[in-house]
């Protein structure tokens, strides 16, 4: 599974052996004002040299986020706080049964190429979605990773996963999001994505009739990091906040 736009070499992004990524995982929702603060901190640190990089699997509680290509007409409804953010991308949806995945990736030392960075983000949701047997697939207009969804009629797809990233002096931050078990309705109230057309909705492993544990959506991203990000080595730290 390669990306149709650039073929993937692991060699070229592949950061030295000697330097483990951490791996981060918070087992309660975490407070996006919070998770931001912490991830600015990392990735500071990370680009001056003073910390190692560190992918952080956490959930939020319900809430809605506006990148910078967002706009004030696709939020449809106030249920829930919005907050504007420096990642790219629209509007979306976060909340519990999510499992986002935040990576602070050092590009420079790494391979400095942002679309080849986006590239690897959506095969590694893709690589994850294949071990629960689905397919998941790239669309050169939609960032993201799509489900066909036949059973609702031709041409129908639906986002099982979102990407937005920011990248501040070559360090990457905020990351993926893949829909495991959330409460679907919350993303009525935006138009994600800004995707309006009506053949393109929002899916999840649940909805798609598969119930699989948030551990086991986490096992398997682990796995498939290094297969994408060329990172053999992860050192796992736990924390309950």
């Amino acid at each position: 599974m390669v990306n149709d736009r650039q073929t993937l070499d692991l060699k070229l992004f592949a950061a030295s052996p000697s330097e483990p990524v951490e791996w981060r995982q918070s087992d309660h929702p975490v407070p996006y004002l919070e998770a931001v603060e912490a991830m600015e901190r990392r990735a500071a640190a990370i680009a001056s040299g003073e910390a190692t990089e560190q992918v952080w699997l956490l959930a939020h509680p319900p809430l809605y986020t506006s990148g910078t290509s967002g706009r004030k007409a696709d939020l449809l409804k106030t249920r829930f706080p919005l907050f504007a953010t420096g990642r790219g991308g629209q509007i979306t949806y976060h909340g519990p049964g999510q499992r986002i995945a935040y990576v602070m990736l050092d590009l420079k030392r790494r391979r400095p190429d942002v679309r080849d960075f986006i590239a690897r983000l959506e095969e590694w949701i893709i690589r994850t979605l294949h071990a629960f047997g689905v397919k998941g697939e790239r669309r050169e207009e939609r960032v993201g990773v799509w489900v066909v969804r036949p059973d609702k009629g031709p041409g129908h797809e639906d986002k099982i996963a979102a990407i937005g990233v920011r990248i501040r002096r070559w360090v990457s931050f905020h990351g993926i999001s893949l829909n495991v078990d959330p409460d679907l309705s919350h993303f009525a109230d935006i138009v994600p994505c800004g995707v309006t057309d009506p053949r393109y909705g929002v899916t999840s492993l649940a909805d798609l009739g598969l119930r699989i544990r948030l551990a086991d959506v986490d096992d398997a991203l682990k796995r498939t990091f290094g297969e994408v990000f060329g990172s053999s080595e992860l050192r796992l730290t736990e924390t309950t906040a």
